[in-house]
């Protein structure tokens, strides 16, 4: 008798061991990265530069579903993996509709869309203004840039340095004479120190000679917004 319970007992430890292997399943990493890629997506809505993102989320996700069709019993994480995939395919879908728009109706009327790269000089090249840049002196253009941190001191500053990229703008260095812009806000127009990326328009000045500036070397461009944004 008391056999036969000792069995039965461990026939039952047996199957109560076999269920929780049977039960036990792993957390999909997969999943767990394409809801991490899903979230941090959502800054693309800021900046087309971080579209990848959301398509990363959107792949993982989809690797993720993949893996529970072939390992239906051994992988966990349908719910992240859903969230990552409708965060990137949100994204992916939203945020370039939303970029295309803004840079077809950005630019102010009468105003024509510059790039930073036609002011600056190529690298090993003479410090000085391009061809480029000497041909729109006196247009009216609208152009994108971050304030030069050292070249603003107040929360209500009129005058500051436009450099093209945040490289320049974080680390405080003297950037190259080329890659800066004396800009001078008209009206009601007021700026303060920030690392985002602001758009502005005005009537774009070149001089041959550098006009000193404090704390930097000097500038050749000369900008004076009306919009500012």
């Amino acid at each position: 008798m008391t056999q036969v319970t000792l069995e039965s007992q461990i026939g039952s430890e047996s199957i109560v061991q076999d269920e929780t292997e049977l039960d036990y399943r792993s957390m999909s990493r997969a999943a767990v990265l394409g809801l991490v890629f899903g979230l941090f997506g959502l800054l693309a809505w800021v900046s087309p530069m971080l579209l990848f993102l959301p398509a990363c989320g959107l792949i993982f996700s989809l690797l993720a579903f993949r893996s529970f069709q072939k390992y239906p019993t051994e992988l966990m994480g349908k719910v992240p993996a859903s969230l990552g995939l409708f965060l990137g395919g949100l994204m992916c879908v939203a945020a370039p509709i939303r970029h295309t728009y803004i840079y077809y109706t950005e630019v102010p009327e009468g105003y024509e869309r510059i790039q930073f790269s036609w002011l600056t000089s190529p690298t090993g090249a003479p410090d000085v203004p391009t061809e480029q840049a000497i041909a729109l002196n006196g247009k009216k253009v609208f152009l994108k840039g971050y304030i030069h941190p050292t070249s603003i001191s107040s929360s209500s500053a009129k005058t500051f340095v436009l450099v093209p990229d945040l490289g320049t703008c974080c680390f405080g260095t003297q950037p190259p004479l080329t890659h800066m812009i004396e800009v001078r806000l008209v009206a009601d127009k007021f700026a303060s120190k920030s690392f985002r990326q602001f758009s502005m328009a005005g009537v774009l000045d070149v001089t041959p000679n550098l006009k000193p500036i404090e704390g930097l070397k000097g500038v050749y461009y000369q900008l004076e917004a009306e919009h500012f944004q």
